[in-house]
Parts: C-alpha cells; structure tokens; sequence
C-alpha cells in the first residue's frame, strides 16, 4: 500500500476517534446558577445539597492547610456540675443520651449566654464572665440558642415541640415560632437557629436558612429563604460540609450577602479524617472560622483521640489562612453547638471535663 494512502487512512482514524469522543465525552458539571426561588424576589442558588453547590461553583483547592499550631487560650469563667449560681446542668440518665448545656452564643454588647436545658434555663454572663442573671425556657427540648440585634433571645426546640420561643430582653416570653411548615416539613431538619438583624431564621440540613418569623414573636405567613447561614459580618452567607471524611475532605461556600452572587466554594484537605463541624462563622472583618474535628493520630476504636482544628479563611476566596489545634470535648453528653465566633475575632468555647465546664477564649494562628 502506497504511503499517501496509509497518510490519509491514518488521519481518518484519527478524525473519526476526535468525533467519537466528542460524541462520548462527560457532559461537564452544570454552570453556577442563580433563580428566583424566594418569596421576597431575592435570587439565591438552585441546588439540592451542599455537595451538588459544591459541583455546581466550580471546586478550588489549595492541595493543603497550613500546619496546625496550638491556639493562644484565655480563661473567662469555670462552672461546676449543679444548678447553682456558678453552676451548670449535667444529665447522665440511664433512658437518655448524657447531657451537657447545648448551645452557648455572644449577643452584640459581648454578653455570653449558655443553654443550660438540663436546668431549663440560659444562664447569661457578661464579657468577664460574670453571671448576670438567668431566664427560664418555655419548652421541653431546647437545643440551640441565638440572640437577636435587640437583644431578644431565641431558643429552639427542634424535637419536641417543635417551635423557637422568643424571649425578650426583659426576659418575658413574646410568643413561640412554629419551626415546621414551608420550607422545613420536620423538625428533625433544623441544625440551627440563627437572627439577621430582628428577622429569625431556621437552617435546613446545613443548607438554605428558612425565615420562620420575628423577635417580636411574629410568625412568618411566606417563610422566605436565603442561600446558608447569615454570617458574623452581615455581608455573608455561608455554607459547610464533610465531602469525605475518612479522607478528610471538608468544603466552605460563601454567597454575598447584598448581591446573592457566589463568592467561592472551596475544598479543604485536612490530611486527618473528619468526624464532624463544630464551627462555621464570620467576625465583624470577614474572617471565616471553620471548626473541624479531627481524628488525630494514634486514635483506636477502642481509644479514641480528638482535636479541633480551627480555620481562619480569607473571606475573598476562602483560602486559609492560619490553622490552631484546639482541645476536643472527649466526654459523652449530647451537644448542639460548643464553639461561637466572637465579632471582634476569635471564638469562645465551652471546654467540658467530669468535674464541671470552663469557657476559654481561642484566637486562630496565634
């Protein structure tokens, strides 16, 4: 066979094998997309999970974080088990999870307020850690804990009555906001309770936030939706997952507040596996705080080893920044939410052991 004809064969192999591929090739993942899918016209992302937005935003990676170092701590008050003054709830039944207090969170003058559900109360301490006063809660389950711009405190009951009480500042109830209805058809679906501004907000699977009402105690009738978790700066919303934890994949999105436009999606590689997300916030200059729970090395079935790892993430693409090792809770109570982002930078954790509770104040890469 002459060459010009083995040529021309050749480069019809290899034009019907371009066109084969062509015709065969993965169909790429979906472009971002913004729609109308809010009551108020607000446009925010139309996704069905967190791992779907991560696909749909276009993943960034690092390949790394920066090395963990032990986070600068600062004591601010110490609790025995008890329901004292000075004191905090502790259940260890033999028909129920172990319970510790749930959920602690910092209003806008810097007073801390601690659920203390085993005593039915919120146990509220200035910046100091000074005890201030307590308020008794209004249902049976409360998990979670926010308090409002006007400092309006929101308890929540995901499990059993199924319903957010609102708490003035004078400590008088206001009313209780159903948490099921439009947007969260169970209760069991909410993973936190979070205000912007006076308006209140449910978080759905760690996903999309549903506006259930006000801190006037007003239901809401449309039961709106925003794209995550209002953030610490007022001009984020923010998102997180476990992608792969025996890998130690994590991921963070954040979504502009103002413009509903996508800001980033990015993937975080621990090189620990991940058991859990303790963290996820903004203080007052953008800095995003992501608390991770590693395994860490050494750690057994039968003798488990935790840390912390907190992640400060730049808030223009979510790269990190500097990364702490922190204590873990290694007791067993049931808890909600131990850690909270502090506006002006930092977090405060509730650090618990078997003779009572200790908050300590931890600043990221320091």
């Amino acid at each position: 066979m002459k060459r010009p004809v083995i040529f021309a064969l050749v480069v019809i192999a290899l034009l019907a094998g371009a066109l084969a591929w062509w015709l065969l090739r993965p169909a790429p993942l979906p472009a971002f997309e913004l729609i109308d899918e809010t009551v108020d016209a607000g446009v925010a992302r139309k996704a069905e999970s967190t791992v779907e937005r991560l696909r749909a935003s276009g993943l960034k990676s690092d390949g790394g974080v920066p090395k963990a170092i032990g986070g600068s701590a600062g004591h601010i008050a110490s609790f025995t088990w008890g329901s004292g003054d000075g004191q905090l709830g502790k259940s260890t039944s033999d028909e129920s999870n172990a319970e510790a207090p749930m959920s602690l969170t910092v209003d806008q003058l810097g007073n801390i307020w601690v659920l203390d559900q085993v005593n039915n109360r919120l146990v509220k301490m200035d910046k100091t850690g000074k005890q201030v006063g307590t308020v008794p809660i209004p249902l049976q389950a409360a998990q979670d804990v926010a308090v409002t711009a006007d400092g309006t405190a929101l308890v929540m009951d995901r499990l059993v009555d199924k319903s957010v009480a609102v708490i003035g500042p004078d400590g008088k109830p206001r009313g209780e906001l159903p948490i099921v209805g439009k947007g969260l058809e169970e209760g069991g679906a909410s993973t936190g309770i979070f205000s912007d501004g006076n308006e209140v907000y449910v978080e759905r699977e760690h996903g999309d936030s549903v506006m259930i009402g006000d801190s006037s105690g007003k239901a809401s009738t449309d039961r709106p939706e925003i794209p995550g978790r209002p953030a610490g700066d007022n001009k984020t919303y923010l998102t997180a997952g476990i992608i792969d934890g025996r890998a130690g994949l994590v991921m963070v999105t954040a979504i502009d507040k103002a413009s509903r436009q996508h800001r980033f999606t990015r993937q975080l590689p621990m090189n620990q596996p991940v058991v859990g997300l303790n963290a996820l916030d903004a203080d007052l200059s953008g800095i995003i705080y992501l608390g991770v729970i590693v395994e860490q090395q050494g750690s057994t079935p039968e003798s488990p080893l935790f840390g912390v790892t907190l992640l400060c993430l730049d808030p223009l693409d979510g790269h990190p920044l500097t990364a702490s090792q922190l204590p873990a809770n290694s007791t067993p109570e049931e808890t909600f939410r131990e850690m909270y982002v502090l506006p002006e930078g930092g977090v405060v954790m509730l650090v618990r052991n078997q003779l009572g509770a200790e908050l300590v104040r931890f600043q990221c890469g320091q």
